[in-house]
């Protein structure tokens, strides 16, 4: 009974010093970087509402079908993107605004961990929402299909994935000075 009791004791000092170590902040929170990377992951992923794997397949195996599938849901996800935006594009602009400046105020003015880290999270995904509102606008225009078509979906996968880069760079410097700073304050 006494070793039994022993060994609950370690387990709890073990736990308990885990959680000191790593801290259940923002930044030193595992599941915060776990969504990070979930979130740019999926974003590099779905281009413009379309599965990377399915630009590639037309890209690659240049089958009439394959190249049909794209266009078809290239079409679809851009007028779906340019009739919400043409509907409640102001109201949603307007609202991701004060979002985003009540985060930013929050987290670098008052010093709140958690705004900073929803901030550098949120930021970047609003540019790429931008980004594909304006992709959608020049494949309607310019009625892009084909190649072409294929060409852009690529140009705008690249430009996503290197707002996600910079992102997340940001973010990992933000979050080690962060967690830095707490460790040499004590706390």
């Amino acid at each position: 009974m006494r070793g039994d009791i022993g060994n609950l004791r370690h387990i709890v000092d073990w736990y308990s010093s885990v959680f000191e170590l790593i801290d259940m902040r923002s930044f030193s929170n595992l599941w915060f970087w776990i969504a990070l990377a979930v979130i740019w992951s999926t974003a590099s992923h779905w281009v413009i509402g379309v599965p990377w794997d399915m630009v590639m397949r037309a890209r690659k195996t240049k089958t009439a079908q394959a190249q049909i599938d794209l266009e078809t849901l290239v079409r679809i996800n851009s007028n779906r993107i340019l009739y919400i935006v043409g509907q409640s594009g102001l109201l949603i602009a307007g609202f991701s605004f004060f979002v985003i400046t009540v985060l930013l105020l929050l987290g670098f003015v008052y010093d709140r961990e958690f705004a900073q880290a929803v901030f550098l999270l949120g930021f970047p995904m609003g540019v790429v929402s931008l980004l594909s509102v304006s992709t959608a606008r020049k494949i309607r225009v310019h009625a892009l299909e084909g190649d072409v078509l294929i060409k852009y979906m690529i140009r705008h996968r690249l430009f996503v994935q290197l707002i996600g880069i910079l992102a997340i760079f940001a973010t990992a410097l933000w979050g080690m000075l962060q967690n830095m700073s707490s460790s040499a304050l004590g706390g």
